[in-house]
């Protein structure tokens, strides 16, 4: 069973995390599916992209009980995880259409990650959110010391990066983080194939342009910094391995 789905509608691409089992988790095949996914998207682009989860969750983020025999090392992804984190990111940035992230359930550090570098987001208003890299002594790596500020602010991203609390699809569009928290999952499914509707609607180059430019702007901003999160490092964060054998328990 593949680990992701894709699947077109007319000028529609829906990308599903297909992990449901292990709440979509990002083991070393999703992260391999879903690059490719995001690829074949920026080979031959359609209108719009949702990118959703399969079954209670949106996605946990990296699946800590296979990082826990990748022997991190300064917090840092190791093991078989090593170079698909910042493939897979980079693949989604590439793509030149817009992508929503359809978030439901739950959503926590990697995942979140992910769906912040997504054009915008709808959820759930009951969906949990968390960034919890400094709970299991994992540094960040795919922009979350960026973007997350930059959606929400930053003395309410220290508070949530520092604290590792979760948080609600109702605050999340309360913030900004989101554009809007619906009711329920139907609502949200929903929501997001109407938005990628019209967005299908327009003229599919001039709203290719549109995104063009919004990631120059945004680009000014992250850009460096992104590589500057990548390169840094930091031998002083040395429990990790220490604090994974605590999840699950």
């Amino acid at each position: 069973m593949s680990t992701v789905n894709t699947h077109r509608a007319g000028d529609i691409a829906r990308i599903t995390l297909n992990r449901p089992d292990a709440l979509n988790a990002f083991s070393p095949e999703l992260l391999d599916d879903l690059t490719a996914a995001f690829k074949d998207c920026a080979e031959d682009p359609p209108a719009a992209v949702t990118l959703s989860g399969a079954g209670r969750a949106f996605s946990a983020g990296v699946d800590l009980k296979i990082l826990q025999k990748g022997a991190p090392e300064h917090g840092r992804l190791a093991g078989v995880y090593e170079g698909r984190d910042e493939a897979v990111i980079a693949a989604l940035r590439a793509v030149p259409c817009p992508v929503i992230g359809q978030v439901h359930g739950a959503c926590f550090t990697g995942a979140l990650e992910m769906a912040l570098h997504c054009d915008f987001i709808f959820t759930t208003e009951d969906t949990k959110f968390g960034d919890t890299h400094a709970k299991f002594a994992i540094r960040p790596s795919w922009g979350m010391s960026q973007n997350l500020p930059l959606a929400v602010g930053l003395r309410r991203a220290k508070e949530l990066s520092y604290t590792a609390r979760t948080f609600t699809g109702a605050e999340a569009a309360e913030w900004g983080l989101a554009n809007a928290a619906l009711p329920d999952h139907d609502a949200l499914e929903a929501h997001a194939a109407e938005t990628a509707s019209r967005i299908a609607a327009n003229d599919a180059a001039t709203v290719r342009a549109y995104k063009d430019l919004h990631r120059m702007h945004e680009e000014k901003l992250i850009a460096d910094a992104l590589e500057e999160e990548i390169r840094r490092d930091y031998p002083e964060i040395t429990s990790t391995e220490e604090r994974l054998k605590g999840f699950g328990s």
